[in-house]
């Protein structure tokens, strides 16, 4: 697997684990892909290639992966709860496919919504 399709899978696979996270209403899209949606509505396949509210870094091989999360919560939750669950369910899903990679990652989870 190259170092790309690594980082896409991470991404995707990130992504998933936070949609699943109860309370949790969508990632936060970033302005290309409400851009990309609105201009492409009825093709399939057009969405961005990898999900606005997940963003991953390194400084460089062998560093530890940084994690940023930008999420809209569902209103009812306790955003606290959510962002903790969050934070566990991204731990857990890096752990699971890459856990030589996921030791020492550092994982933020920001709220920028309640819908």
């Amino acid at each position: 697997m190259t170092r790309y399709t690594a980082h896409a899978t991470l991404t995707e696979e990130i992504a998933r684990a936070v949609v699943e996270v109860p309370g949790v209403a969508f990632l936060k899209p970033g302005l290309s892909g409400l851009v990309r949606s609105t201009l492409a509505r009825g093709e399939r396949g057009t969405g961005p290639a990898t999900p606005s509210g997940v963003r991953l870094t390194r400084s460089g091989d062998g560093e530890p992966w940084r994690v940023e999360i930008h999420l809209v919560a569902l209103r009812h939750s306790r955003t606290v709860d959510v962002a903790r669950a969050t934070r566990s369910a991204v731990e857990e899903r890096m752990a699971a496919l890459f856990p030589a990679e996921a030791a020492g990652a550092r994982v933020s989870v920001t709220v920028t919504g309640l819908v």
